[in-house]
């Protein structure tokens, strides 16, 4: 069956999660975690579902894009699609007209993100198969087929890439096997907004250290002196042989970067993530050289804008981890790039998931990382926040700190309906609510 897409359809969705200060940081200090939500209709019935995330304000510019990209999509079989799947994310990606607005940077390219997701759902759900094992299924030459290593070659080959592959076929049923069973790792974020009471924190971290988490995430860079106490008040309450990871989100300059970590050195922090401006490649080399001595590595990447970016991050032994992103770079096809580059560079994928539905949604990514590329878990673990789940029809599954390999076809992004309709923007009950008052 062709499955012809014959409609496209996007909706902006936001839940007002600021009133509660979830998800807020230096930053971004009252976030609602909000989504342009697209579903793909097909002649034969199948739907395909997909998002890109966004933090409320701007969201209704990110579903203008999506309409803008529908064009070139409806009208389109799946087969024509997959059959040359790196033609079509070229399509999306450099219309003559519309890279200008890129190029495959910004709300283009998270509009890029959302479409193509529901492209790879629809396709997961047409193979009967949860996404990441439609990607474990695929042999070598078929996965690279899918990504275009345009601007790449210079870090990575496409024959590389294949040969990457091919020798992580060895062990790769035992490593299926052993994440089914298992589960990835992960780390939570979800106890240490910066927007958090202390009393909120202490009572967050007590549950989940009693969940069997052992890896957590402060948010930090608004004031010095509050992040000692709340790294402090952290580590006292997760004891000296737990991970702590920190977070600045973009706050700092360079220098200033190298001093604040360095003041907060005595917390033994494994990361500090994201400390400048996301689009500074030089400035986090000369952050990671800084604080080497230290043993403190350098994150980021959930919002780095492309596969090119990275390349030089990786290049420029820039960062310690990798931070994918599902929805800012251009979906699976250049998230694929990413974890193949970060794999031949021996850098550690720990993806981002602060959002609403990426958690769902870079589950699959990095249990294709571990089973397909890294074939390693040293060093590796994926982000995890505690908000919104209930909201999704196939929502994330976490056994004792441990992502648990979706079974449900698709990318696991679809949203319920009646949560969808209530939480629309501006016209759902929630926000009409929310007006009111």
């Amino acid at each position: 069956m062709s499955h012809k897409i014959i409609n496209l359809t996007v909706r902006d969705v936001r839940f007002p999660t600021s009133l509660e200060q979830h998800g807020s940081d230096a930053m971004h200090t009252d976030p609602d975690y909000s989504a342009a939500y697209v579903v793909v209709d097909t002649d034969s019935g199948l739907k395909g579902f997909g998002l890109t995330f966004t933090l409320g304000k701007g969201t209704e510019i990110v579903v203008c894009a999506v309409e803008a990209l529908a064009g070139l999509v409806v009208g389109k079989s799946l087969q024509d699609i997959v059959s040359d799947f790196r033609g079509f994310y070229r399509l999306l990606t450099s219309d003559g007209q519309m890279r200008w607005l890129g190029p495959e940077k910004g709300v283009i390219h998270l509009a890029t993100a959302a479409v193509l997701n529901a492209v790879w759902d629809l396709w997961a759900r047409a193979e009967g198969k949860p996404l990441w094992k439609l990607l474990v299924d695929m042999d070598p030459k078929q996965i690279v087929s899918c990504i275009d290593f345009r601007y790449i070659t210079d870090a990575l080959t496409e024959e590389e890439a294949i040969d990457i592959l091919v020798k992580a076929q060895e062990g790769k049923q035992q490593r299926e096997n052993q994440m089914l069973k298992e589960g990835y790792p992960a780390y939570t974020t979800s106890c240490a907004w910066i927007g958090y009471s202390d009393q909120q924190l202490k009572q967050l971290c007590t549950d989940a250290l009693k969940s069997g988490w052992t890896k957590f995430k402060v948010k930090v860079g608004a004031d010095l002196e509050d992040d000692k106490r709340r790294c402090r008040l952290i580590r006292q309450m997760i004891g000296p042989n737990n991970t702590l990871m920190i977070d600045a989100n973009q706050r700092w300059d360079v220098a200033e970067a190298i001093s604040w970590v360095s003041s907060l050195a005595e917390f033994s922090p494994l990361w500090i993530e994201e400390p400048t401006s996301p689009d500074d490649i030089l400035g986090h080399a000369a952050i990671s050289k800084a604080l080497a001595p230290l043993g403190i590595g350098v994150a980021t990447g959930e919002q780095c804008q492309n596969r090119v970016m990275f390349k030089q991050f990786l290049q420029a032994s820039a960062l310690q981890f990798v931070q994918i992103d599902s929805c800012r770079l251009g979906s699976v096809n250049e998230n694929l790039a990413v974890l193949l580059m970060a794999h031949k560079f021996q850098v550690p994928v720990c993806p981002h998931s602060g959002g609403v539905g990426l958690c769902e949604l870079v589950q699959h990514l990095i249990l294709f990382d571990y089973i397909c590329v890294s074939g390693s878990l040293n060093s590796r673990m994926c982000e995890y926040v505690d908000h919104l789940h209930e909201h999704f029809t196939s929502p994330v599954v976490i056994h004792d700190a441990h992502y648990m390999p979706p079974k449900d076809p698709g990318y696991s992004c679809e949203m319920l309906e009646s949560s969808v309709q209530r939480h629309q923007y501006p016209e759902g009950d929630v926000w009409k609510l929310h007006m009111n008052k």
